[in-house]
């Protein structure tokens, strides 16, 4: 694929109208220097210099869609505490429609908040209370999309596996959903033994599709498109889901896409240098989606996220990357 090719491709992108649902969470950065060893135990002491907030969950692979689409908007739950009205404000602030965010009083703010020293992750706290959506919170949520579904070109589920996205709530919007032409892709987590039906696509990394096949973990050899044990992970995972195309990412070896017709293309990773894989499965499921919903044939597809994941894994925390880093990133690739 040619820039300039990619460049018209980007430019359709930007009258896309998406909506992600999931688990939003806030991603806290809090960046220092190591100068001793404590006293009290042998851990670094970490001096704080500055505090950074981000959108996490959810949310991130929202922020990652941001530069490219005309309309994002992100259904979620969120705490009546500090750190949601934090989230909300940041969201807010960012552009990204917020009206589909339920605020709860049972539920706390999902808070990831990772300690770095030079450019070193120290160590990272979660703060979560882990809780299914309610009747009334489901009720919601599900009429808020029958009411948006006309204006819509796709949908993203991003299941973190912290409560929003329920066996009950899936099933309920592939009903509603599967009568329109909507792209709806789904980035599963293996916490949740949520059954997918009806979906455009699914994209598991490695560690995740093992995980739902229930198989034993193995090295794939090289290339991955001919490994007959990745061959019958996949199988086992169109028979589970029935999607129409699986997308699975494989870190260093890239990814593989497949379909219903046994089709198996692999993908080689694009990455020249791999500074934090922090958020790289949440730019490549946004980019992936946006160019189904504007009708790019999958593979295309998978390249195009393939090139985006390569340009935020050489930076540090939850990146994400512009229209023109995603060209430059494509014109440097054979």
């Amino acid at each position: 694929m040619d820039r300039s090719r990619l460049g018209n491709i980007i430019k359709d992108f930007t009258d896309k109208k998406i909506l992600v649902v999931g688990d939003v969470m806030l991603d806290r950065f809090l960046w220092g220097n190591v100068t001793r060893i404590s006293p009290e135990a042998p851990v670094p002491i970490v001096e704080i210099e500055r505090e950074e907030l981000y959108p996490g969950g959810a949310a991130n692979v929202a922020r990652n869609l941001l530069p490219f689409a005309s309309s994002v908007a992100v259904m979620g739950l969120a705490g009546n505490d500090r750190e949601g009205e934090q989230l909300i404000e940041i969201l807010n602030q960012r552009g990204l429609d917020i009206d589909c965010i339920q605020i709860s009083e049972k539920n706390l703010t999902t808070v990831k908040t990772r300690v770095v020293a030079r450019h070193q992750q120290v160590v990272r706290i979660d703060h979560e209370r882990r809780a299914p959506l309610s009747e009334t919170q489901e009720e919601k949520a599900v009429n808020q999309i029958a009411e948006r579904l006309p204006e819509l070109d796709a949908i993203i589920m991003q299941d973190y596996g912290k409560g929003f996205i329920t066996q009950s709530f899936v099933d309920r919007i592939s009903d509603i959903a599967g009568k329109s032409q909507v792209v709806i892709t789904v980035d599963p987590n293996p916490n949740n033994p949520v059954i997918w039906r009806g979906a455009t696509a699914i994209k598991p990394n490695r560690h995740e599709a093992f995980n739902f096949a229930k198989t034993v973990k193995t090295a794939i050899s090289d290339p991955p498109s001919e490994d007959p044990t990745l061959k019958a992970l996949a199988k086992s995972l169109f028979d589970l889901w029935e999607t129409k195309h699986l997308l699975i990412t494989l870190g260093e070896q890239g990814m593989v896409l497949c379909d219903t017709d046994s089709k198996f293309i692999h993908i080689p990773s694009r990455a020249q240098e791999v500074f934090d894989v922090s958020g790289a499965g949440d730019t490549a499921i946004a980019i992936f989606t946006l160019a189904l919903a504007s009708g790019i044939d999958p593979v295309a597809a998978a390249e195009i996220s393939n090139w985006a994941s390569a340009v935020v894994v050489a930076k540090f925390g939850t990146a994400t990357l512009e229209p023109e880093e995603l060209l430059a990133a494509a014109s440097d690739c054979p």
